[in-house]
């Protein structure tokens, strides 16, 4: 069975950016190099998040992920994310990053994988939802940024 990733928009974002060339360019390696090894997964939320962007982007970033797997946002999501919110590991106006953790936490997703590195690859905040979720019973999904899950064959191909 192939491992499963939870795309936060930030990702999806990166893909597109060409204001961070790093970026844009380790994700688009990783995306089309790497991604089908994966059950690549986004939400209702990343969907959302995307639709109040401006054209031509808008329109460009639903292409991208028009053909991936949607998992549910739940009321337990939505739960488990008020319990962050409740505990300080994450701000109230940060509930989006909150509902994205725990989205990928409910649906036992292997890797959250993101670019957000104030609010999601963070590793004090990555130590508190372990903490939390351990002691909630939930699990714990991997929160990286493409970088982390990029092969080296891929990374000789297109060096």
């Amino acid at each position: 069975m192939k491992p499963s990733a939870y795309l936060e928009t930030s990702v999806i974002g990166a893909y597109l950016d060409n204001g961070e060339p790093f970026r844009r360019d380790l994700t688009m390696r990783w995306w089309e190099h790497e991604l089908s090894q994966y059950r690549a997964v986004i939400s209702p939320l990343v969907v959302r998040e995307l639709e109040r962007l401006e054209e031509p982007h808008r329109s460009a970033y639903l292409k991208l992920v028009g053909g991936l797997e949607q998992v549910e946002l739940t009321e337990e999501c939505a739960i488990l994310a008020d319990g962050y919110v409740s505990r300080g590991i994450f701000h109230r106006k940060y509930i989006a990053d909150a509902l994205h953790v725990a989205v990928a936490s409910f649906h036992k997703i292997d890797y959250l994988v993101t670019w957000n590195f104030g609010h999601l690859a963070n590793v004090r905040r990555q130590a508190r939802i372990r903490l939390f979720n351990t002691a909630a019973g939930f699990f714990v999904p991997m929160i990286v940024t493409p970088e982390f899950l990029v092969s080296e064959a891929t990374e000789k191909q297109t060096a």
